[in-house]
């Protein structure tokens, strides 16, 4: 899935570029949307996202690419690849800033772990 977002004033940090904790934010979101499409019915919550180095400085104005992609799928979990880009405004093509794995775990009404919706699984994971 691809989600696009604009970068505004109130997005950055004291110099002037986007605050890390607003790109988490998006990508939580983004990623749950997506989860939430995936599997209408599933109650999900974030468990962890795998790695935070951001590669590229975002500034304001910037339009931010999240794409989002099913990477591994559990009993009660499962994870997506998001590869966040932007835009270069010399050349137009689209540069790699940030990318994460992030995992989501299945609850029922009670907050305990439940089998996915559909009750898919692919080896290899919990």
């Amino acid at each position: 899935m691809e989600t696009y977002k604009l970068v505004l004033p109130e997005h950055l940090n004291h110099y002037g570029f986007l605050f890390g904790g607003n790109l988490l934010k998006w990508i939580d979101e983004v990623s749950y949307i997506t989860v939430s499409l995936d599997y209408p019915g599933c109650n999900f919550v974030t468990v962890g996202m795998d790695k935070v180095e951001f590669k590229k400085s975002i500034q304001g104005g910037s339009i931010l690419c999240f794409v989002t992609e099913k990477t591994r799928m559990g009993k009660t979990s499962v994870e997506y690849t998001v590869h966040v880009y932007k835009k270069s405004i010399e050349t137009g093509e689209r540069i790699l800033a940030f990318s994460t794995h992030i995992t989501f775990v299945c609850l029922d009404e009670h907050g305990a772990k439940k089998e996915l919706c559909g009750g898919y699984k692919t080896s290899g994971s919990d």
